[in-house]
C-alpha cells in the first residue's frame, strides 16, 4: 500500500481511517431503506484512551468434539491400549476390526500387559498351519483411527506397538489405500523375561488416502499379545505433537492465554471419570487413559498436563490451569474431605511452575522441561458456583494455594457482573451461550459491574441452537456485538474466549464450534474470522468514541489504536456491527484530531447474502473477511455499512 511518508502525530490516526473506505457525500449510493447515524471519536488529552488488557483475547482448549483425541493431537490410532472398553471388558475392541476369518484368528482382552497402569492388551491367537493356511494377506487387526487415518505420499510416520510372543513373531504394517515404505525399524526388550518386545518402524508412504487405516498381520500360527499400538506423523508442530494446521489455527488468533482442559471434561459426570493430571504425564505407553464420560468418548490422554502447558508456551500465551475443585456433574466433595483434592492442585502447580529441584518440578525437569511454565493464573473448579459446598471449598483451595504461591491469581467460578462475590478472588468466571439477540443486547453487561471487585474472565462465550446452525452469520454477527461490549468495559473484563474452539466433523456432540475438521481439512466458522477481528484489541488503546442512533438494537461500533512493534507504526481500528437489515449510513466525526492529508488504507468486512450462511469443506470460505483498497476521499465523510455485517476499517499513521 501507498503512505503518506510525513510525520503526523498519533491523534491523526482516526481522521485518516475515517477517508478510509469512507465515501464522499456525491459518490454515495444508498438504498431506500437506509438508516442514518453518527460515530463521534475523540483524540483530545481530555478524554484519554484507555489501556484494554494485554491478557484481553485468548483461546479455550477443551476435550470436547475430539478436540484433542483424534484432532489437534496428531496420533492417528485410537483406543491404542485396549482400554477403552473398561476393566471387565473381554471381547469389545471398537473401533479395532480382525482381519481373517474365525477359523484363521480370534481375539480377546487379556489383562496381563506388561504396563502396570493399563493392564489391558490384545489377546490374539493365529490358527494357520499347513492343514488351515492364512490367505495371502495374512490375518490380524486393524485400526481407522479417528473417522480415518490421514496418510500423505512423501511424508513419514513412526509405528510403535508392543508384542509378547512365546515364539518368533513376524508382524507386517500397512496402510489400506497407501504402499508404505519401511525406512528404518528397531527391536527392543522390554520385560525381564525378554518376552515383551517394543517395535518402532518408520516408513514413508508413496501415496496419499485421507481414510486408512492401519493394518498389523501376520501368516504365523501362534499366541500374541498386542498392546500400546501408536501411528504419529513425523512432521508435527516442532516436532511436539500437535497437528500443524489446527496448530497453526489457533497460532493465528495470537492468543495471550490458553484456558484448559475444561470445562466440564475437568468435573466429569462422575468423579471417577474426571480428569487426574497425574495420570496424563510420563511415557505415553505407561499412561491409563481415562473414559471421558461427559462426551461420552475414550482418552488415551496422549495430550496430557504437560502437553497442554507446551501448547501454551508454543503459542507464546499463558496458561491457565483449570482444576477439579471436588466436584462432578452429579457430585460433591464434603469440605472436610477436600485435603487430597488441595495437595493434588498443589502439586500441579509445583509441576508447572517449581523450580527443578523441586519435588514435582524435578519430574517435569525428568520429562524434558526444566524451565518452569509461566503459570499465573488458576481457576478453582468449573460452573461449581451451585453446589452448597463451592464456598468452603474454594476457601480451602485459595488459603493454600495463597500461601504456597502469593502471586497466583485465582479465579471463581461465581457470577460478580452484577452482585458482589462474598469470598475473595483475583477474576470470576462469566459464561454465556444464548440466543443472537439476547446476545446482541448482553453487549452492556458489564456497564454496571463495580469496578472495585475481581475483573471478569468471560472464559465461553457463543450463540449457540436455532441462531447458530453449524456456525451462522446471524451468531458471528452477535458475537462482534459482544466482543465490542467487552472492549467498552476492559476495565473490568480482563479475559474472554470463544467456546468450543474445535470439533471434529464425525463427533459435532456441541456445536457450533470455532474450527471444524476432519482427518485433512478444517475450515473457520464465522466465529472463528469475527475474533481475527479483534486480535490486535490485546494491549490497544480504546479510543472514547459515542455512537447517535436511532438503531441502538441494531448497531454498536468502538474504535481502538495500537502500535505494530515489529515495525513500531501506528494503526487505528474502527470496527461497526450492523445487527439490522437495513444499510447503514454512519457519519464519522472526530474531536481532538489535527489537520491531515488523507492516507489509503484497508477495509475489511465480513457479511453474506444470508444470515444463517455457513462454512463447510465444500465452501470453506463462504463467510469469511473480505479486503479491499481504500479510495481518497473528501473531508465530509460518511461510509456505508452493510446490512448483517461486521466492518473494520484500519489505517497506517506515521
Amino acid at each position: 500500500m501507498a503512505f503518506c511518508c510525513s510525520k503526523v502525530s498519533l491523534h491523526v490516526i482516526l481522521y485518516s481511517l475515517l477517508a478510509i473506505y469512507f465515501l464522499s457525500s456525491e459518490n454515495c449510493c444508498v438504498d431506500a431503506h437506509s438508516t442514518h447515524s453518527t460515530l463521534v471519536v475523540h483524540a483530545s488529552n481530555n478524554v484519554s484512551p484507555r489501556t484494554i488488557p494485554n491478557t484481553f483475547l485468548g483461546v479455550f482448549v477443551e476435550e470436547i468434539n475430539h478436540a484433542c483425541a483424534g484432532g489437534l493431537w496428531a496420533e492417528l490410532v485410537s483406543n491404542r491400549g485396549f482400554e477403552a472398553g473398561g476393566p471387565n471388558n473381554t471381547l469389545n475392541i471398537y473401533p479395532w476390526s480382525i482381519i481373517g476369518k474365525k477359523s484363521s484368528i480370534s481375539v480377546s482382552i487379556n489383562y496381563s500387559s506388561c504396563f502396570e497402569r493399563n493392564k489391558a492388551a490384545l489377546q490374539m491367537e493365529v490358527y494357520c498351519s499347513d492343514q488351515n493356511p492364512c490367505p495371502i494377506g495374512g490375518v490380524g487387526i486393524s485400526n481407522p483411527g479417528y473417522w480415518g487415518m490421514n496418510i500423505e505420499q512423501g511424508k513419514l510416520y513412526k509405528v510403535v506397538y508392543h508384542v509378547k510372543s512365546e515364539g518368533e513373531f513376524d508382524f507386517q504394517l500397512s496402510f489400506t489405500g497407501v504402499d508404505v515404505i519401511n525406512m528404518v525399524s528397531n527391536i527392543t526388550e522390554i520385560s525381564e523375561d525378554g518376552k515383551w518386545k517394543r517395535v518402532e518402524t518408520v516408513v514413508e508412504a508413496n501415496a496419499t488416502n485421507h481414510y486408512s487405516s492401519l493394518q498389523i498381520t501376520t501368516t504365523n500360527e501362534g499366541s500374541y499379545l498386542l498392546d500400546q499400538v501408536s501411528v504419529m506423523p513425523l512432521d508435527t508442530y516442532m516436532g511436539h505433537g500437535y497437528r500443524k494446521d489446527l496448530f497453526q489455527m489457533v497460532a493465528d488468533l495470537k492468543p495471550k492465554f490458553v484456558r484448559f482442559p475444561g470445562g466440564t471434561y475437568v468435573e466429569g459426570d462422575y468423579l471417577k471419570n474426571h480428569y487426574m493430571w497425574k495420570d496424563t504425564i510420563g511415557p505415553w505407553e505407561e499412561r491409563p487413559g481415562h473414559y471421558n464420560d461427559i462426551w461420552n468418548y475414550w482418552s488415551d490422554d496422549g495430550i496430557g498436563y504437560l502437553e497442554y502447558l507446551q501448547l501454551v508456551e508454543d503459542l507464546g500465551a499463558l496458561p491457565i490451569w483449570v482444576f477439579n475443585a471436588g466436584f462432578s456433574r452429579h457430585e460433591e466433595i464434603n469440605t472436610k474431605n477436600l485435603a487430597p483434592y488441595v495437595q493434588d492442585a498443589l502439586d500441579g502447580i509445583e509441576f508447572a511452575r517449581g523450580s527443578p529441584e523441586s519435588k514435582w518440578g524435578s519430574v517435569r525437569a525428568r520429562l524434558g522441561h526444566p524451565k518452569p511454565f509461566d503459570l499465573r493464573y488458576v481457576a478453582i473448579g468449573n460452573e461449581d458456583c451451585e453446589f452448597s459446598n463451592y464456598q468452603g471449598n474454594y476457601l480451602k483451595f485459595y488459603d493454600a494455594i495463597k500461601i504456597a504461591y502469593p502471586d497466583m491469581k485465582m479465579i471463581s467460578n461465581c457470577d460478580a457482573s452484577s452482585t458482589k462475590l462474598n469470598h475473595p478472588a483475583d477474576l470470576f468466571d462469566f459464561h454465556i451461550y444464548t440466543n443472537s439477540t439476547d446476545l446482541f443486547s448482553k453487549s452492556t453487561q458489564f456497564d454496571h459491574t463495580s469496578r472495585s471487585g475481581p475483573k471478569a474472565f468471560v472464559s465461553e462465550y457463543a450463540v449457540w441452537r436455532q441462531d447458530a446452525g453449524n456456525g451462522s452469520l446471524l451468531a458471528a454477527l452477535a458475537e462482534a456485538a459482544f466482543l465490542i461490549g467487552l472492549e467498552k468495559n476492559s476495565d473490568v473484563v480482563d479475559m474472554v474466549s470463544y467456546a468450543p474452539l474445535f470439533s471434529n466433523i464425525n463427533d459435532r456432540k456441541w456445536i457450533p464450534d470455532a474450527i471444524v475438521f476432519d482427518s485433512y481439512q478444517l475450515y473457520g466458522t464465522p466465529s472463528y474470522w469475527v475474533q481475527k477481528l479483534f486480535i490486535e484489541s490485546s494491549g490497544a488503546k480504546l479510543m472514547h468514541s459515542k455512537l447517535k442512533t436511532a438503531s441502538s438494537n441494531k448497531l454498536i461500533a468502538s474504535a481502538i489504536s495500537w502500535q505494530n512493534s515489529p515495525y513500531e507504526k501506528k494503526y487505528i481500528r474502527i470496527k461497526v456491527v450492523n445487527f439490522g437489515a437495513a444499510t447503514e449510513t454512519l457519519y464519522i466525526r472526530t474531536r481532538g484530531f489535527s489537520k491531515m492529508q488523507l492516507f489509503r488504507s484497508v477495509k475489511t468486512v465480513i457479511t453474506s447474502t444470508n444470515v444463517m450462511d455457513e462454512n463447510s469443506f465444500s465452501q470453506p470460505t463462504k463467510v469469511v473477511p473480505q479486503t479491499s483498497s481504500a479510495v481518497n476521499v473528501k473531508r465530509k465523510i460518511r461510509a456505508i455499512v452493510s446490512p448483517y455485517s461486521v466492518t473494520s476499517f484500519d489505517l497506517l499513521v506515521y
